[in-house]
């Protein structure tokens, strides 16, 4: 089959900053010391343009990789990889 050039990836939003439709926003849930704000600032450094690079376009969105990415480490540190937690 061949390939089509025209098609794009497509990740779902991922705001962080977002505003539920009732104050708070999620910002406000954690807190400024909470180790999950450590994490997200060093991967959001990180190139991760090769593991972009890896997604094939077309079908339906994904979660952005550099989110899932985040939640992966914060579990591996919280040593909670497991659904029998």
């Amino acid at each position: 089959m061949a390939k089509r050039q025209d098609l794009k990836v497509i990740f779902k939003q991922n705001d962080q900053n977002q505003l539920f439709l009732l104050p708070p926003n999620l910002d406000e849930l954690v807190s400024k010391d909470h180790p999950v704000r450590i994490v997200s600032a060093v991967l959001d450094k990180v190139d991760i343009g090769s593991l972009i690079a890896g997604y094939k376009p077309g079908g339906t969105s994904s979660y952005h990789p550099r989110m899932l990415l985040k939640s992966l480490v914060y579990a591996y540190i919280n040593n909670r990889l497991s659904t029998n937690h």
